[in-house]
């Protein structure tokens, strides 16, 4: 989820309203506080049991991430030819939309479609590249993201030089953890195709070091300012998505091979919490949200918006699923290719990269300032 809200403080002598997306203790936990838990635990694990906890974060992983990313489909595709018509929505989200929407993912199928029918290994082995590159971008985005939303609701608005400091703070850090990744040229494997790490010269990761440190310093110094001036108030809870999104599962996440599989979950739940409380609100706003008849038989069952965030949840994990796994695994079965240059998991290898890779544009478009409904459904 690439949120970069910013949104100014309004003029109050009022105390500020506190506000959770679900309450103090989920947000917390959902945000990135289940980190501090979940990441010792498995550093401590014995290693006769690490091949069991490391498939079942595997799976756990799975379920919670592919849904993750389809609900990010159901709700950009959502009303699509309104958005493109720019009906409610301003020329430049216009623009973002139809570029995200429909450039993007015909420039990728573009370039998937030329790599596999020339049999170009090593011409698709750079969108894994591309893929790792999007990805540590868009954690960075999202934790920032998380803290600007959290702040909102707490109404603890940070200011324009503030917010510089966290998103340069950000990227230093996204990017000497990317560069650490590529101190040697190497060859890897992603779902059967090979991809080359670069040689980065040591200079340069000495420089990204020292960005990286200062500007977490900068940071943990502006925290401190803001924490001593409104009297120890903070949007805790953003500070804790922010910092553990940093540190935790970028910088840190190749201390243990198990964090590596458990991350991606932990990200996924940080950006179901805004996912789900943003569509309750959408089916809360529908003028048919008790009156349809086709649902009051159900009525037992709860409020019948809970009944509609539900099904978008179970349809998130359809779509996931079929996303992710069952239509690669078909397409792999029907159309033949070389195997032997290309490996046995193409459609996958393609399924992936390309899912991942258009999450960031996506999430790049919906979740900005000046989105209409993000003001209108995601701080209610």
């Amino acid at each position: 989820m690439a949120l970069h809200l910013s949104v100014h403080a309004p003029v109050s002598v009022a105390a500020p309203a506190q506000k959770y997306l679900f309450g103090p203790l989920i947000d917390f936990f959902m945000l990135g506080g289940s980190a501090f838990l979940i990441l010792p635990a498995l550093y401590f694990v014995p290693l006769r049991y690490e091949g069991v906890v490391g498939l079942s974060a595997f799976l756990l992983s799975h379920l919670i991430n592919h849904p993750h990313f389809a609900h990010s489909y159901q709700i950009f595709y959502r009303n699509f030819a309104r958005k493109v018509r720019a009906d409610g929505y301003d020329r430049n989200l216009q623009l973002r939309y139809i570029f995200a929407g429909v450039v993007v993912p015909l420039a990728m199928g573009a370039f998937f479609i030329y790599g596999a029918t020339t049999g170009n290994a090593r011409l698709l082995g750079y969108a894994t590249n591309a893929m790792f590159f999007f990805v540590g971008w868009h954690y960075v985005k999202q934790g920032y993201g998380m803290l600007m939303v959290d702040a909102v609701l707490k109404r603890r608005f940070f200011s324009d030089r503030d917010k510089k400091v966290l998103l340069f703070n950000g990227y230093a850090v996204w990017l000497f953890a990317w560069l650490q990744t590529n101190v040697v040229i190497t060859e890897q494997q992603f779902l059967g195709l090979d991809y080359y790490t670069f040689a980065v010269p040591p200079w340069l990761i000495n420089i990204a070091f020292a960005v990286a440190a200062a500007s977490s310093a900068a940071t943990a110094v502006m925290f401190g300012h803001r924490w001593h001036k409104h009297g120890g108030a903070l949007p805790y809870n953003g500070v804790v998505a922010y910092i553990v999104t940093l540190y935790a599962w970028i910088l840190l996440v190749r201390l243990n091979p198990l964090w590596l599989l458990v991350v991606p979950a932990l990200h996924s739940l940080q950006y179901l919490a805004v996912v789900w409380r943003y569509q309750t609100n959408v089916e809360r706003d529908r003028a048919d949200a008790v009156e349809d008849s086709g649902f009051k038989r159900l009525s037992i069952l709860g409020p019948l918006y809970r009944l509609r965030v539900l099904i978008f949840i179970i349809a998130g994990t359809i779509l996931g699923a079929l996303g992710f796994w069952l239509i690669p695994m078909a397409l792999s079965a029907l159309i033949p290719y070389d195997k032997q240059v290309l490996g046995s998991s193409l459609f996958l290898f393609i399924a992936w990269i390309f899912i991942n890779v258009h999450h960031y544009f996506l999430d790049n478009v919906m979740w900005r300032r000046g989105n209409p409904e993000v003001s209108k459904y995601l701080f209610r």
